[in-house]
């Protein structure tokens, strides 16, 4: 019987949420200058500049107003930046 729990645990919780953090990953190391991105805080910006070494990103979210954000805050859309702050396990983490 716990065996089964410990599975049915797996493939209904830790599973999900590796493959979702694996998108993440993948969809930021593939982020470029021009990408059209979101953070972590809802404010929706055109990338001018990255910084690794930092691991920091350049957003121009207006005309000539740019701010400095770190790549860990950076979403590809809305239901996915929700979906990761809503995880208790990344809120530990950060």
């Amino acid at each position: 019987m716990i065996i089964l729990l410990i599975a049915v645990f797996y493939f209904f919780m830790i599973r999900p949420q590796q493959k979702r953090q694996k998108e993440t990953k993948k969809f930021r190391d593939g982020l470029a200058k021009g990408s059209r991105v979101m953070t972590a805080g809802g404010i929706h910006g055109t990338i001018s500049e990255i910084n690794e070494k930092n691991g920091t990103v350049l957003l121009e979210v207006a005309n000539g107003v740019r701010i400095r954000v770190e790549l860990s805050m950076i979403y590809p859309s809305a239901d996915e930046a929700k979906a990761d702050a809503a995880n208790p396990v990344n809120a530990e983490q950060k």
